[in-house]
């Protein structure tokens, strides 16, 4: 198998056309399934490539794949293309073009990185066997893209084996990797609370069923779901963000709504914790004569990444850049990331590449005004997730 100072080389001379490749992307960014110029984009220098392709998959994925020289198992890298409506408040040439849309969360990045990794694997094809399948997704951000390219059949025709995919992240510093075992991120579900009661005078609140005294109680029960029936080792997170009800002061209110998130770490704590908000509202409500509902909207699943697909990232920080490179993350994240359902059809992982550098001024979060990286991690990111297939699909 071609060596590691190889393939450093390839990455180093590609380099300047990945963060060509970028500013391009972050010039012109498109919001979740409107990734249009993106798409034409990557179909123009994967024709160029000469990587086969399908697109218009979820409305605008893209999925190419490269054959190795002999049959064998089939690796799937996923890259996000879709930017945020934020205005980009940086004063940099490559500033956002389009007024009110901003590459604020890497995603442009990502889509570059994974281009240039197939123009490296597209030259090394010979050097592996089996193939590999080039997943560049809508909408993370918003409705997740994610799903319904799974739906269309993107990990089947040849099935994919393993997966793995890559976020730039401003919490770590350029030149270091984070890696986490297990739980990588949560799982999220938005939940509308509604209570009824009935109306009365104000000044005879016996003949009504007061909504707001409800809700009133059914908040301070809620609160004790996460302290009383979370196991306090896998945390979860209840937040209530509005609440709405009544329309007049001198009148009983018949009616309250109350709008939240939930975010959980595994499939059994977010069941049961919605079970308990849902015997909370329906009991509390009942026993103060009124009812309540529980409306479920649910969004991402829990990211949780395969123990031995992370020690091929980590064993390969390790050839490619030394232990120091290495950032072990201690938490999960209470933020979603819809690889999640790439990772629960096959084994995944999911990984962040550090983008900051203070020196430089890169310090500002994802999803602000400000946001941007260190472009060094681009090379960075191309490498690992060129050796992360190469080992994938020959050791």
């Amino acid at each position: 198998m071609i060596n590691n100072d190889e393939l450093k080389k390839r990455v180093s001379e590609i380099e300047d056309w990945v963060v060509l490749l970028r500013r391009d992307f972050h010039m012109h960014p498109e919001l979740g399934m409107e990734e249009y110029r993106t798409s034409e984009k990557i179909v123009k220098y994967l024709d160029e490539m000469g990587i086969p392709y399908t697109k218009g998959i979820a409305n605008t994925g893209v999925v190419g794949i490269i054959k190795g020289a002999e049959a064998g198992k089939t690796v799937a890298l996923r890259a996000d293309m879709d930017a945020l409506p934020i205005v980009d408040r940086k004063d940099v040439p490559y500033k956002s073009q389009i007024r009110g849309k901003m590459h604020a969360c890497g995603h442009d990045a990502h889509t570059a990185i994974l281009l240039g990794t197939a123009k490296v694997l597209n030259d090394l094809k010979k050097e592996f066997k089996g193939n590999v399948k080039l997943i560049f997704q809508p909408a993370e951000e918003t409705t997740g893209g994610a799903k319904p390219m799974i739906e269309e059949g993107v990990l089947e025709n040849p099935k994919v084996d393993g997966i793995f995919g890559l976020h730039v992240y401003n919490d770590i510093d350029v030149g270091k990797i984070g890696i986490k075992y297990g739980q990588m991120n949560a799982s999220s579900d938005m939940i509308k609370i509604i209570i009824h009661g009935e109306n009365s005078h104000g000044a005879y609140p016996h003949l009504g069923v007061d909504a707001i005294a409800i809700a009133s109680q059914v908040i301070v029960s809620i609160q004790t779901i996460v302290s009383r029936n979370v196991d306090p080792r896998n945390s979860s997170v209840i937040s209530l963000g509005t609440i709405h009800g009544g329309d007049a002061g001198n009148v009983i209110a018949d009616r309250v709504e109350i709008e939240g998130i939930v975010r959980t770490l595994d499939s059994d704590s977010r069941e049961n914790v919605m079970k308990k908000i849902v015997d909370i509202v329906e009991g509390v409500s009942s026993s103060m004569g009124g009812s309540g509902e529980v409306i479920r909207r649910k969004s991402y699943d829990a990211l949780i990444n395969d123990d031995t697909m992370v020690d091929i990232v980590y064993n390969n920080i390790v050839e490619l850049f030394g232990n120091d490179s290495v950032a072990n993350i201690k938490y999960p994240s209470f933020g979603v990331e819809d690889f999640a359902y790439f990772a629960e059809e096959c084994p995944g992982a999911f990984f962040n590449l550090g983008s900051r550098n203070q020196d430089k001024g890169i310090i500002h979060e994802g999803h602000t005004p400000y946001f941007d990286i260190d472009e060094d991690c681009l090379k960075m990111g191309v490498l690992m997730q060129v050796k992360n297939v190469l080992t994938f699909l020959n050791e």
